[in-house]
Formats: C-alpha cells, sequence, structure tokens
C-alpha cells in the first residue's frame, strides 16, 4: 500500500481522496472515518452532511469541470541587509 494521498478533482462533482487520510476541523478535532482509505469532500457546499459529498452537487446543478493549469510561482522577497 502506498503512504501517498490521491485526490481527485471530479468534474462537476467531489473531491475524491484515497489513501491513508486524517481528516481534521479547523481545531484538530478527528472525524472517525471508520477505517475508510477512500472518501468523497464536498465541493459544492450544497451537502447535508459536510464535509462529505452526498450527491447533492447534481440537483443544485453545480459546474466546475477544473483542469490541471500552473500555480502562480511564489514571490520571495529579497534577502534583507542588515
Amino acid at each position: 500500500m502506498s503512504d501517498s494521498v490521491k485526490i481527485t478533482v471530479r468534474p462537476n462533482g467531489s473531491l475524491r481522496v484515497e489513501g491513508p487520510i486524517v481528516l481534521c476541523d479547523a481545531e484538530g478535532r478527528e472525524w472517525d472515518l471508520a477505517g475508510k482509505s477512500t472518501i468523497s469532500l464536498c465541493r459544492c457546499g450544497q451537502s447535508a452532511n459536510r464535509p462529505f459529498c452526498d450527491g447533492s452537487h447534481k440537483q443544485a446543478g453545480f459546474q466546475c469541470a477544473a483542469s490541471p493549469v500552473p500555480l502562480p510561482e511564489a514571490s520571495v522577497p529579497p534577502p534583507s541587509v542588515s
């Protein structure tokens, strides 16, 4: 089994996460994933079971066909002169 996590952006749908997963809220509390190694996370904001996808994106007509694009380069500040 691989130690890496794979995240698939599904067209007009969820984020599918596969691999060794630890999902935490903003305070660091972990969700009990019941040993699951694959979950789908909501992207549309309509799920009644957020952060998990429940298929509500279909009824909501969520549209977002994401494709990979280069990320902007991070701007690195020049070294400070002391």
